[in-house]
């Protein structure tokens, strides 16, 4: 198949690096469509829509962090089968993966049309930007069918070992993304709804055009009406693998909604702006730890599906070296030149003044994350994705929103002292991924897929 790239041959290093490159330039560009609308609205359209755009993205990731942790599913599924040099199954796979992806899509979009309003409540969401985020919302939500369905052809690609592809599409949808939050917000004075517009419009097209590249090229599924349906034995190990990553993303985006309503309780419309801005510049900063567990979760998944263990393991401990090293980089900008990120945006004076201890707070979580998420990568792509969910819940539920509450209510810190809720709580989630890791149990053969 000329789509595939087996990943279970060569050096290590070398493969990983080749792999994740154009992975981490996917997430790279696909960050852009967020600080895009930050970064544009901030300088064309102000402080109230910033805070209304943040918000109003808070609430669109809970439902894209839940499709993300199906694709997860579907990168690891694929990725197995094709260490196992088994290519009906992926086939009969992809067409599940599509089915779900479809099915979802209209739940959410006709779930949050109804339920909008009471989550921005729950959001203590400011007068000032309630309706730009309810319109932010509602336009992502009405399109989201065209994000579920990129990142499933994104992670279909990837677990078949290939991220050129997705970064090709990905980076089509960015230029169009930008020039039309230029035109939206700028001369139509659209504010949000420009903004989460242009968001929608750019993934259609990424995804209509990935599609037809796809037919054309003569990808391993087709494209027909029948060949859309799910197959019992791969929804079932879709959801064994998805499930447990969806619920570890929204528990994680939920556990960010509680301080983004905390925040916003505290300061109201200036610390949302603030947070906002910190939000989007960490975002990026993340970006090459996720690209890693990312490459990992295929990688791995790949060699663990051919039984080759200890090479998935070298895998892992190369991608958190490299990891590391670009974060100890990250880190060190930010404790030094912390006001040049929130003037970026065109941040006014005192939402700098609040932006500034909440990120170099924030930041130390850089030095965390590569062992967090590394870890987590290779369980996912083990087939153990509920051990990367029990890390991340506890992470959330009895670390990250416990301890805001008691520096928000108990120590008053102010803004700047949530900030240290992310780093401390993010520390158990490695502590756990790291005991999994080295019981060994991992290796045992969760999915149950035979080799040839």
């Amino acid at each position: 198949m000329g789509f595939e790239n087996r990943l279970t041959e060569g050096n290590v290093a070398k493969q990983l690096i080749k792999f994740s490159l154009p992975l981490l330039l996917s997430n790279i560009v696909q960050a852009l469509y967020s600080v895009a609308d930050m970064f544009i609205v901030g300088w064309l359209s102000g402080t109230y829509t910033i805070s209304g755009v943040n918000i109003g993205a808070q609430v669109t990731m809970i439902v894209t962090n839940f499709v993300i942790g199906l694709a997860i599913g579907g990168t690891v599924l694929i990725a197995q089968y094709i260490g196992a040099k088994k290519h009906e199954e992926v086939n009969k796979t992809i067409g599940t993966l599509f089915s779900v992806m479809g099915l979802s899509a209209i739940f959410f979009s006709i779930f949050m049309t109804f339920f909008v309003d009471v989550m921005l409540k729950v959001l203590n969401t400011p007068e000032e930007s309630y309706s730009m985020a309810k319109d932010y919302v509602l336009i992502c939500m009405w399109g989201i069918i065209f994000v579920f369905g990129y990142n499933a052809i994104s992670a279909i690609l990837r677990g078949m070992g290939d991220s050129k592809r997705p970064l090709m599409f990905v980076g089509i949808a960015c230029v169009i993304n930008v020039v039309l939050d230029i035109l939206f917000v700028g001369p139509l004075g659209m504010k949000a709804a420009g903004a989460a517009l242009a968001t929608i419009i750019s993934q259609a097209i990424s995804m209509i055009l990935a599609v037809i590249y796809l037919k054309r090229s003569g990808f391993i599924f087709e494209f027909r009406r029948e060949n859309f349906k799910m197959h019992k034995d791969k929804l079932k190990l879709l959801l064994k693998v998805g499930i447990p990553s969806s619920a570890q993303s929204v528990v994680v985006g939920i556990s960010f909604l509680v301080l983004t309503s905390m925040i916003n309780d505290i300061g109201g419309v200036t610390a949302s702006a603030a947070v906002g801005i910190v939000g989007k510049f960490n975002s990026f900063a993340i970006l090459p730890a996720a690209a890693m567990s990312a490459s990992v979760s295929a990688m791995a998944a790949q060699n663990i599906g051919a039984g080759l263990y200890d090479r998935a393991s070298k895998t892992l401990w190369t991608a958190i070296a490299i990891s590391f090293s670009i974060s100890i980089v990250i880190f060190t900008f930010v404790q030094v030149f912390p006001e040049s990120i929130l003037l970026a945006f065109k941040a006014e004076p005192d939402v700098v003044s609040i932006g500034v201890a909440y990120i170099k707070a924030f930041s130390l979580d850089y030095l965390i994350v590569p062992f967090a998420f590394c870890f987590n990568g290779l369980l996912n792509g083990a087939g153990y994705s509920i051990i990367s969910m029990t890390s991340a819940m506890v992470s959330s539920l009895v670390f990250r929103i416990p301890l805001v509450l008691l520096f928000a209510k108990v120590f008053e810190t102010g803004v700047g002292g949530l900030g240290y809720a992310v780093p401390i709580s993010t520390c158990f989630s490695m502590i756990i991924g790291g005991y999994f890791y080295f019981s060994g149990k991992w290796k045992q053969d969760r999915l149950k897929i035979q080799r040839q």
